[in-house]
């Protein structure tokens, strides 16, 4: 693939759109180095795309489940071939390791294939004959879905929305993170190519787009991932129209691990060491806060760093040894380091991580040593508030109450991990308040497309993957056909 910076166009109605005013995406690992340029379209542009895609609906709303089913299967094959390309791409504007955008755009299609094969039985007609008569329970397309993707995996989480939205009959306007725009409006291509124009538009730009987004009138549906407080905005801006909402948002995952745990089961350790470090750090469902029952904590912290020293190695994204790629930009790097300037000053010792492979691209770019932080309090901000990056604290416990009493204190409740003997780990998970929580693995190792995923507290609202993934793109409709019978209430 050639390193010459690529320009994307929006998509309106089936066409390339360019703008007058386009942004730059610098390389994180090389920010001197411009990926592309993607184009900044304006609140009038978003409107144009919306109403394109409100009157495609009302034709696309007819289409059969197999005619949506077959371009979806044609967009996956295209998508297959691209994948070395995109993947390379993503690896360039993003910063994640070579492997890793490869293993986002593999998860993608997964999705998108499970989505394809069950979507005809879970959108059929639930017909019922009884006393009463006969009632039909459909599932209508709700009409034109705003779409909004973070950075982090942009391709993942923006075809965990298209592929079941336009399966179900909706029309959808996506708007990107400018954090992360490229390789995912590549593959937004591939699909809208597929598909009659106006099915699927792509729009980019800052705030006022997003408002726009989640706020017109014609828009029916809002499916978003990212921040809780973002979200809190959202609500608040689709609230005049009571706007039907999927939100996947934020998550302060916490890892417990209890006295039974085997601190010598060196693939145990290592896959909590990915469950932390995985993306640098830089997704929603990673263990964040790990809790160590303290009868084992000194081995553990002991065998825990011996891992991590092993299996973490920072550098360039597509050097092959590499696991760890720079942070995604500027921001968060001072965002993490501030978390941990404010852990030291407390007294909490940090310890680092892992090998930097090139010292001289490490100081060029938004690179960070992976961290562990010993010694913190669950008051401090690098246990109470999500770092999304590399840096994971470990804290002590005395009893599994204990235990449920910190994993529990946060309002966050995406995902959890309980470490230790199954039956043991068992009884613990169900008492913690997440949607999700894995034993003896944790984040996307964890993750099966075939079942719901989302949060409860302030994570979300919603579930996305499986086959409620799939039914929060429809409208439940009920058609009663009653006998003709009089009702003894009724008079005469």
């Amino acid at each position: 693939m050639s390193n010459d910076p690529i320009i994307i166009d929006a998509i309106i109605n089936g066409e390339k759109y360019k703008t007058e005013k386009q942004e730059p995406r610098e390389n994180p690992a090389n920010p001197d180095e411009s990926v592309g340029y993607a184009p900044v379209n304006t609140v009038e542009d978003t409107k144009r795309a919306i109403d394109e895609a409100q009157d495609t609906f009302l034709t696309w709303r007819e289409s059969s489940i197999d005619d949506r089913v077959d371009r979806m299967r044609k967009a996956i094959e295209k998508i297959k071939y691209a994948t070395p390309e995109v993947a390379e791409l993503l690896s360039r504007e993003h910063g994640k390791p070579l492997y890793d955008s490869k293993g986002e755009i593999a998860v993608s299609l997964m999705w998108m294939e499970y989505a394809c094969d069950n979507v005809k039985e879970v959108l059929k007609d639930n017909i019922e004959e009884h006393d009463n008569g006969k009632t039909i329970v459909a599932k209508d397309p709700i009409g034109v879905v705003s779409a909004i993707s973070p950075w982090n995996y942009p391709i993942s989480l923006s075809t965990i929305k298209i592929a079941p939205a336009l399966l179900a009959g909706n029309t959808m306007v996506l708007k990107p993170s400018p954090l992360a725009p490229l390789a995912v409006s590549k593959v937004a291509e591939i699909i809208a190519d597929e598909f009659p124009p106006g099915v699927l538009n792509l729009v980019h730009g800052e705030s006022e787009v997003g408002v726009e987004l989640t706020s017109n009138p014609k828009v029916a549906k809002i499916a978003f991932t990212g921040g809780t407080q973002t979200a809190k905005h959202i609500m608040r801006s689709a609230a005049d129209t009571i706007k039907n909402m999927t939100l996947e948002l934020g998550g302060n995952d916490a890892a417990v691990v209890l006295s039974d745990f085997d601190v010598n089961d060196e693939q145990a350790m290592r896959r909590l060491v990915i469950s932390n470090f995985l993306t640098a750090g830089q997704i929603c469902m990673i263990a964040k806060r790990i809790y160590v029952d303290r009868s084992i904590y000194d081995q553990f912290v002991e065998k825990y760093i011996e891992a991590a020293n092993k299996w973490l190695r920072v550098g360039d994204p597509f050097d092959k040894n590499v696991t760890v790629g720079p942070v995604n930009n500027e921001n968060q790097v001072r965002y993490v380091q501030g978390l941990l300037d404010e852990a030291k000053s407390k007294g909490a010792e940090v310890v680092e991580l892992g090998k930097i492979l090139d010292q001289d691209l490490f100081e060029k770019g938004y690179f960070m040593q992976p961290t562990v932080v010993l010694g913190a309090s669950q008051d401090d901000p690098i246990v109470s508030e999500e770092q999304f990056g590399p840096t994971v604290p470990i804290i002590p416990f005395d009893d599994d109450q204990h235990a449920l009493e910190l994993a529990n204190d946060s309002i966050y409740g995406l995902t959890s991990s309980v470490w230790g003997e199954e039956g043991h780990a068992l009884k613990i998970a169900k008492r913690i308040q997440a949607g999700t929580t894995m034993i003896n693995t944790a984040a996307v190792q964890g993750l099966d497309v075939r079942y719901p995923f989302g949060g409860v507290k302030q994570s979300g609202i919603g579930r996305e993957y499986g086959k409620e993934g799939i039914l929060a793109y429809v409208d439940t409709h009920v058609i009663n056909v009653p006998e003709n019978k009089d009702l003894a209430y009724i008079p005469k």
